[in-house]
């Protein structure tokens, strides 16, 4: 508030509190709260690690609807890809399956939307003036990457939180260009 009583200024941060330490850095500092850590057993090696096959949950409908233009949706594949990721770090039951829906939902509509501007092109008329604008596709699409981003950030810090190894590695996000561009020589 300023000196004459007008609300000035943009409105203040809100903070939750304290941002929450993952599991190693409890265990580095000694574990000053003495409250019991919830560890989440991932294997240090995952390509010499033994995996037991464990079904892929069932796949909600509308991850696998065929879409208006006829082509397959691929929030199915980004689901199982994901899905089977967080399976071979143990953390499957960890992560909440509509957050990993909403993520795999997200991460389609992106790339459908990226596909859209590569046929169309970044301009589009506008529907009364016929005068140019932007595609209304790129706006969509950063909105979507801005969600699924937002979303892979939940599910990474799940993993990140319950990890006792320091994980770094591959994971399904980095793939999403890659899916991007494979979708793009079809």
């Amino acid at each position: 508030m300023a000196k004459d009583g007008t609300l000035r200024g943009s409105a203040p941060a809100i903070s939750k509190g304290r941002k929450r330490k993952s599991a190693i850095e409890k265990q580095e500092s000694g574990n000053p709260g003495h409250r019991p850590i919830t560890v989440l057993d991932i294997p240090d090696n995952l390509e010499t690690a033994e995996l037991e096959g464990v079904d892929v949950p069932p796949i909600e409908e509308y991850l696998t609807a065929n879409q208006r233009d006829g082509k397959p949706f691929k929030a199915k594949e980004i689901f199982e890809k994901t899905y089977s990721w967080l399976q071979s770090l143990h953390v499957e039951k960890a992560v909440n399956i509509q957050l990993l829906n909403q993520y795999s939902m997200s991460v389609a509509r992106w790339i459908q939307c990226e596909e859209m501007i590569s046929q169309t092109g970044f301009l589009a008329k506008h529907p009364t003036t016929n005068a140019p604008m932007t595609s209304p596709y790129v706006s969509m699409a950063q909105s979507y990457m801005k969600q699924s981003n937002i979303e892979w950030m939940q599910i990474y810090q799940v993993v990140k939180e319950n990890c006792t190894v320091d994980f770094r590695g591959p994971n399904p996000n980095d793939d999403a260009m890659e899916m991007l561009l494979r979708a793009r020589g079809q």
